[in-house]
């Protein structure tokens, strides 16, 4: 089987992705997705805040979704459902297989990565206590209470303030759940500051910052958990803890993006957002493969996961017609290229992260004007190391101030992006631009 362009994930990202793709004039766009439907994880967020940036209304989840799904379908994309992904390799070749079709190779023109990303779990946080029915992940509850239309349990404690958690809160509330508390081990919440105000504040339920759960009780279902404020090395302080009895123990403790593909491909990992180090293009460092929205870093608002998909989409429509900027990698350099010819030749600049800020994406840019899928704005998206008041956003480039943006406030829950004019970088080969959140100067 052959395809221009083929699509990992048929979430928003990769929807958007294809969609752009088919826009950009490549020929045959597959979509391939293991679950039964499309939509990733939109069609259980059933809640309203979506597409306020990217068509100007609220929408639910699955609005969201369905808006796309039809935009693919009507612009000629492909699907194949339930099919697992096993091997994506350098020459452009996935692996998958399905029930209905067995194994299945297809060669690309370019290829997409749209895996999203997943939930830590319990596994990962080491709490002391038995192993009794009622622990769950953020996620997995909203399924079963949205979709499944199953109540986990009648009094809950959620871990962590992340905005799946935070959303459940006030979701479980309504659904007449009892939540006893969010209990935050940072001295910040960890979601959106309008989550905490409504689904917190708004139903008067109380937020524990510094604060852990040091154990769980209960041997067949969970019976309670004890809860202890946290000394600087984020340790239980014990002697402090005391008991919330509950049924129910939500977590919420931030997400993984799915990379195990990206790994196994031999593509560069940034181990600061555990996702493929890109280029403005979000092109990986495998010529040809490009990835977008959560698997690249975990992000705030779906609208920016749209925005991603669309650059991956065009590029990699691009890529596969063999047209200028196609097959440079993030590890290219001047001359380098596996593209149709000569166009290919390009020279990549890094970004890199500078004070207070903990990541930054794209960590690459195509130096020289316009990147392939056009326009002179390079966009980097940032997300802060610390939270602060009173400060300015810098982006700097051999000792020159390429913009400056004052922020009154900034938390590491909410991602920042800044523009830059590409014709106001240097022109020097390799140039590096850094990225940093400083004092404001009076």
């Amino acid at each position: 089987m052959r395809a221009d362009v083929v699509v990992i994930g048929g979430g928003p990202a990769g929807l958007a992705a294809a969609v752009a793709a088919k826009q950009a004039g490549a020929g045959r766009v597959l979509i391939i997705e293991r679950d039964v439907r499309l939509g990733g994880i939109l069609p259980q967020c059933i809640h309203t805040g979506f597409g306020v940036r990217w068509f100007g209304e609220e929408l639910t989840g699955p609005e969201y979704a369905g808006r796309f799904v039809e935009q693919a379908k009507s612009a000629g994309v492909e699907f194949m459902l339930e099919t697992m992904v096993l091997e994506v390799t350098p020459d452009l070749r996935v692996l998958a297989v399905s029930p209905r079709d067995g194994l299945v190779v297809v060669e690309c023109g370019a290829i997409v990565l749209a895996m999203g990303c997943r939930e830590r779990p319990r596994g990962a946080l080491a709490i002391p206590g038995t192993r009794p029915a009622g622990i769950f992940t953020a996620g997995t509850a909203q399924r079963l209470v949205n979709i499944e239309g199953v109540l986990p349990g009648r009094r809950a404690v959620i871990l962590g303030s992340g905005d799946v958690g935070l959303i459940m809160a006030r979701r479980l509330t309504l659904e007449g759940v009892k939540v006893e508390a969010v209990v935050e081990i940072m001295t910040y919440p960890g979601g959106l500051a309008r989550n905490i105000q409504q689904c917190l504040r708004d139903f008067d339920i109380p937020l524990y910052l510094g604060h852990t759960v040091s154990r769980i009780h209960g041997r067949d279902r969970l019976e309670g958990v004890s809860v202890a404020p946290v000394d600087d090395a984020w340790v239980p302080i014990t002697e402090k803890e005391w008991f919330i009895p509950c049924d129910t123990l939500l977590l919420s403790v931030g997400l993984i993006p799915e990379n195990e593909l990206s790994a196994a491909c031999g593509i560069e990992l940034d181990p600061a957002t555990g996702g493929p180090i890109v280029t403005d293009e979000m092109e990986t460092s495998v010529p040809g493969i490009f990835a977008c929205g959560n698997v690249v870093h975990v992000h705030d608002l779906v609208d920016h996961v749209t925005e991603d998909g669309m650059v991956a989409g065009a590029a990699a429509a691009a890529r596969a017609a063999g047209r200028a900027g196609a097959g440079a990698g993030t590890g290219a350099v001047a001359g380098a290229g596996a593209g149709a010819g000569d166009e290919s030749r390009r020279t990549l600049g890094e970004i890199r992260p500078g004070l207070n800020v903990r990541y930054v994406v794209p960590q690459r840019f195509v130096q020289g004007g316009e990147r392939s899928g056009g326009g002179r704005i390079l966009t980097i998206s940032l997300r802060p190391s610390e939270p602060a008041e009173n400060v300015v956003l810098e982006v700097s480039a051999a000792g020159k101030v390429l913009r400056r943006q004052r922020k009154e406030k900034v938390r590491p829950s909410e991602m920042l992006q800044v523009n830059v004019d590409r014709l106001a970088l240097p022109s020097e080969s390799g140039v590096v631009v850094t990225v940093s959140i400083t004092e404001r100067k009076v």
